[in-house]
């Protein structure tokens, strides 16, 4: 862990808890939780950097991006293991140096690829069987957060960083 260059996330189920809502004007809604945007907000700064690979082709992960400021990121992506690996190769990261953090069956590809995978303990049973780290917590709810706080941990932990 402590050689993770990169944190790739999925949106909806790691950074919202996959809950959508609409309003009576069709208008679409998502929950992040504020500990999950300090634990993003705590891997830039510590180094790590952040993208986003999200299957959804929605606005609301623009403004997340611009929220936090990443500024490489993916939406509306039905491969997110082609989205991962553009990523790499336009950052010239190695496989092993990213980590994956997914909850469904289409971020496997993506998590397989990934040198490091997480998941919120929210994600769905084949998921949860075949990552390296699972979180104590649900997506939307801190997931993103205890993960960033264990890659820092790493980092800490680990004479190469010293």
């Amino acid at each position: 862990m402590a050689a993770i260059e990169a944190l790739a996330l999925d949106v909806d189920g790691v950074l919202t808890d996959g809950g959508i809502w609409w309003n009576a004007a069709g208008d679409e809604s998502k929950r992040f939780s504020f500990v999950d945007i300090m634990g993003v907000s705590l891997a830039l700064k510590a180094g790590i950097a952040v993208t986003l690979i999200s299957g959804e082709d929605s606005p609301l992960v623009d403004r997340f991006a611009a929220k936090m400021n990443i500024v490489d990121f993916t939406r509306g992506s039905k491969d997110k293991a082609s989205a991962l690996r553009a990523y790499l190769q336009r950052h010239g990261l190695e496989p092993a140096a990213v980590c994956f953090m997914g909850d469904d069956i289409n971020d496997l590809p993506a998590m397989e690829i990934a040198g490091f995978s997480a998941a919120p303990a929210t994600a769905v049973r084949a998921v949860l069987e075949r990552v390296d780290f699972v979180s104590r917590f649900g997506g939307g709810n801190g997931a993103v957060r205890e993960v960033v706080d264990a890659l820092i941990a790493a980092r800490r932990e680990s004479s190469f960083y010293e």
